[in-house]
Order: structure tokens, then sequence, then C-alpha cells
């Protein structure tokens, strides 16, 4: 049912009030859900980049230590002993060699902040031979080999010659008779 208001307008329908109060409600119930609580450390993490390195290789640490990221921080692994992380630009960053004779498997990487918060990921360490030289492909027809230079460098001086002597045998007059 509508009603006149004091100025000659109409009121809206009673439903049509309710339904957008219902649907305001429904919006702020589902905002207010999303929203939880902030948690104490709940942004405390330790990456490792790259997650799996061959034995004696470099990875590089990235690290929050919730709110705490101006201050330094320490990460521990049997990988590669002990490094200090410094802040830089919002975050902890260091980087850590894994020596080369480090046996292969898994190692836990371990933060461990100032303000007592901790995290832990794994390293994966690797040792496969490396390959002492390229594979066989092939014979090699297009590889650069002995007397392959002086060959490809007479192959051009008689490409170059032949054009230039078509260029000028091209460029003569033809003298002849007749007018």
């Amino acid at each position: 049912m509508r009603g006149l208001r004091p100025d000659g307008g109409v009121f809206p329908a009673p439903s049509t009030i309710f339904r957008l109060l219902g649907a305001f409600a429904l919006i702020a119930a589902f905002v207010l859900a999303g929203a939880g609580p902030a948690r104490a450390g709940e942004n405390t993490f330790i990456e490792v980049t790259p997650s799996s390195v061959q034995a004696g290789g470099r990875v590089q640490l990235r690290a929050s230590c919730d709110n705490d990221n101006n201050r330094q921080a320490e990460v521990q692994s049997d990988a590669f002993n002990r490094v200090t992380l410094r802040p830089d630009n919002g975050f902890l960053t260091g980087s850590a060699t894994v020596p080369g004779d480090k046996q292969p498997g898994d190692y836990p990487v371990n933060l461990r902040c100032q303000n007592g918060n901790t995290a832990t990921t794994t390293l994966t360490v690797l040792n496969m031979a490396q390959p002492s030289k390229g594979p066989a492909t092939g014979g090699g027809g297009t590889a650069v080999g002995r007397g392959t230079g002086s060959l490809l460098l007479i192959g051009g001086v008689v490409v170059v010659a032949a054009a230039v002597a078509l260029g000028m045998a091209g460029g003569r007059r033809r003298t002849g008779s007749g007018s």
C-alpha cells in the first residue's frame, strides 16, 4: 500500500523497503563473516628459492616476521648452517650456499624471529652427476671444425669476385656497327 508524502510524492510500498533492508543485511553479513580477527604470527613465513637445488648451489631466502620485518632474523638448516636475514623492502632476505658435498635429501629450514615467531619450510638437496660433455647428436655436418673456417673464407672470396666480374661485364657498353 502506498501513501502520500507531505510534499505530494508517493511513499514506496512496504515490501520494497523490506527488500532493500534485507539486501543490505545480507551484504553486511557477508562482509562481516569474511573479516576474521587478526591472529598473531599469521604473516610469519620462510621461502627458499629454488626449493630444490643441486649440491653446491645457491638459494635465496625471503621471510616475514609478521609486523617485525625491520629487525634481523635468523635461519638455520643442516643444508647450509646458519644465515642472518636483513630487512629489505618490507621483507627479510638473504642467501645461502649448499656445500658441494652435501648428501641428497630433504632438509628443514627454520626461521626464528626476534619477536619469538617461528616458521619452517623444506629444502631438497640434489646430488646428480654432471655431464662432462654435450650429448652425441649427429654427424655435425654444419659444425665448425678443422679447416672449415678457411673453406668458408675462400668460398666467400670466390662469390664476391664473381659478383664483381658480372657487374663489370654488364656495365660495359657494347660497341658495334649500326646507327
